[in-house]
C-alpha cells in the first residue's frame, strides 16, 4: 500500500454537485468531479482488508482494493485494465449504481467509507480523455452466430463479451435507438447518452451488428431468428409495470406509468418531437409521484425541469430511520432514509400512505384520495393496516406510477416462443448455465432474475456470455 494509514488521516471527500437553483434548468449532467490530485488521496484511504468486503458487495465482483491503489499513484491506465477486466461499462454504474460496494466497505464500519463509486467514475473518464479505452478486435472468428434480443446493460455486456470471444453477434432493439432501460428509463441528468453512443461505436468496431425498431415476436417472427442463429439470448428487461387498481384509475386522465413519461422527455432531449394527442407534461401541474424508489426519483427531478407548480412523492412503505445500525446491517444493503439530488430540488415526501382512490371532473382528475397506514409483524411477517380517521386528500393534476415492474412482457416474444417461466412471471434460467427451457435459448438481466440494478444486469451479461460459449465451443476463456 502507498499509504497504510491513509483512512486515519484523510477525510472523505465526495463529488458535489451544482446549485439546484443552476441544475434544474437543463437536462445535462451536474456532477462535478473531483481533481486528480484529490482522487489520489481518496484512492489512499483505502484500507487493504484482510478480507475486503467491497468485493462481495459489489455484483460485478469488482477488485475495488488494486484500482483504489493505482488511483493513488497516479497511474490511471492499471486502473482502467483492472477496472475493465470485470466490469465492460464503469461510465454507468459509475454514474447510477447505488454502491453497495460503500456500504460493504470495512471503513464503514466505523468511519465514512471510501468513495468507491467516485473513484470508479474518475478512472473511466480519465480512459477515455486520454485514448486507453480501444475496440478489442479478436484474432480469430468462430464462425457461430448469435442473436441478442435487448439492448439494456444486460444484451450489450452480453454482446461485446460475445463479439470479443469471436462470435458474430446481431443484437435485435424494439425501440429506435439503442440501450434500453439506459437510453429511455434513466434521465439526462443523471447519465448523458453520448457516454452510450461511444459504447456503441467501439461495440461495432469489434463487430457486434446492431438492430434497432426490430420487435421480435411482433414484426419479426421470434421462430426466424432461432432458425437463423446458433444461440439467442433474451435480454429483454423487466418492463410490465405494476399498476395501480383503484377507483379511479381508468375514468379520469392523467394518470401515467413513470416509464412513458420519462421516455418521452429523453425522447425531446434527443430532438424528437412527441405528439400533442400523446404527450405527458408536468409543466404547470400539480404532480403526485407514487413510489419510492429510483424511477421515483427520476420523476421528480423530470417534473421540476419541465415546470411543475408542485411535485409530492407518496410511499406506502414506512419511513425509514435516519442512521442505520452498523454492528447490525453491516456490510449488507441497509434500509436508511436517503435523499437524492432530485429531491433535493423540491418535493414533498409522505411515507406510510396508501392510495384509495382518483377523483376528477369531467373526465380529468383533480384529486388523489389516500389514507396512512401502519405496519406490525404477524408471525415473523409484515402485515399492513389503515390507521382509523386517517384518510387524507391531495390536489393532483398529474399522477405518475412509479412502483416498479412485475415481470417482463409475455405478449410478443416470450408467448411465440413457449418459454417456461417462473411463479412470479419471469424467463426460468438458473444463474450458473443461463439456460432456458429451449434448446440454445438463454436469458440474462432483469427478464430473469426481475427487477434490479444495472450492476446487475451487467453482471448477468457477462455470465449469460460465458455460458453461451462454453455451449458453442465445448468451454469458454470469456471471464465470470
Amino acid at each position: 500500500m502507498g499509504k497504510p494509514t491513509g483512512f486515519m488521516e484523510i477525510p472523505r471527500t465526495e463529488r458535489h454537485y451544482k446549485s439546484p437553483s443552476e441544475r434544474i434548468q437543463h437536462y445535462r449532467e451536474f456532477t462535478i468531479a473531483l481533481a486528480d490530485t484529490e482522487m489520489s488521496k481518496q484512492g489512499a484511504r483505502c484500507m487493504d482488508c484482510g478480507i475486503p468486503f467491497c468485493h462481495q458487495g459489489c455484483p460485478i465482483n469488482n477488485i475495488i482494493p488494486d484500482w483504489n491503489e493505482m488511483v493513488h499513484r497516479g497511474d490511471w491506465k492499471n486502473a482502467l485494465d483492472i477496472l475493465h477486466s470485470t466490469n465492460n461499462f464503469p461510465e454507468f454504474t459509475g454514474r447510477i449504481c447505488p454502491a453497495p460496494c460503500e456500504a460493504a466497505c470495512t471503513l464503514n464500519l466505523t468511519d465514512q467509507p471510501v468513495t468507491i463509486k467516485s473513484i470508479e467514475c474518475a478512472i473511466i473518464d480519465k480512459g477515455w480523455e486520454l485514448g486507453y479505452i480501444k475496440p478489442q478486435i479478436p484474432a480469430q472468428r468462430t464462425g457461430k452466430r448469435v442473436a441478442v434480443i435487448g439492448s439494456g446493460p444486460a444484451g450489450l455486456a452480453c454482446a461485446q463479451q460475445l463479439a470479443r470471444a469471436g462470435h458474430e453477434v446481431v443484437l435485435y432493439e424494439k425501440n429506435d435507438r439503442i440501450g434500453g432501460l439506459l437510453r429511455y428509463g434513466i434521465p439526462d441528468f443523471k447519465m448523458e447518452k453520448h457516454l452510450i453512443d461511444r459504447r456503441i461505436a467501439q461495440m461495432q468496431a469489434e463487430g457486434v451488428r446492431f438492430r434497432p425498431n426490430s420487435n421480435i415476436g411482433t414484426e419479426i417472427s421470434a421462430k426466424k431468428i432461432l432458425a437463423e442463429f446458433d444461440a439467442v439470448v433474451l435480454a429483454i428487461g423487466s418492463e410490465k409495470p405494476r399498476d395501480l387498481e383503484v377507483p379511479g384509475r381508468d375514468e379520469y386522465k392523467g394518470v401515467h406509468f413513470a416509464m412513458d413519461f420519462l421516455r418521452q422527455q429523453n425522447k425531446r432531449n434527443a430532438g424528437d418531437i412527441v405528439p400533442e394527442d400523446i404527450e405527458i407534461s408536468a409543466k404547470g401541474k400539480q404532480v403526485i409521484v407514487i413510489g419510492g424508489g429510483d424511477t421515483g426519483s427520476d420523476c421528480i427531478g423530470t417534473s421540476i425541469r419541465q415546470g411543475a407548480t408542485s411535485v409530492v412523492q407518496i410511499e406506502i412503505l414506512p419511513k425509514p430511520p435516519e442512521k442505520e445500525n452498523k454492528l447490525l446491517t453491516w456490510p449488507q444493503w441497509p434500509n436508511k432514509l436517503r435523499t437524492s439530488s432530485s429531491q433535493e430540488e423540491g418535493c414533498e415526501r409522505h411515507w406510510s400512505v396508501n392510495t384509495q382512490s382518483i377523483s376528477g371532473k369531467d373526465g380529468v382528475l383533480n384529486q388523489l384520495n389516500a389514507v396512512k397506514v401502519e405496519w406490525k409483524q404477524e408471525g415473523g411477517q409484515w402485515k399492513m393496516s389503515e390507521v382509523a380517521g386517517s384518510t387524507f386528500k391531495l390536489e393532483a393534476d398529474l399522477v405518475l406510477l412509479a412502483m416498479g415492474f412485475v415481470h417482463p412482457v409475455h405478449t410478443g416474444l416470450l408467448e411465440e416462443l413457449g418459454v417456461e417461466r417462473d411463479g412470479r412471471g419471469q424467463i426460468k434460467a438458473n444463474e450458473k448455465e443461463y439456460r432456458t427451457s429451449l434448446d440454445k435459448v438463454f436469458a440474462a438481466g432483469d427478464g430473469r432474475r426481475g427487477q434490479s440494478l444495472v450492476v446487475w444486469a451487467i453482471r448477468e451479461g457477462r455470465q449469460a456470455a460465458r455460458a453461451v460459449d462454453e455451449y458453442l465451443m465445448g468451454s469458454s476463456e470469456l471471464p465470470r
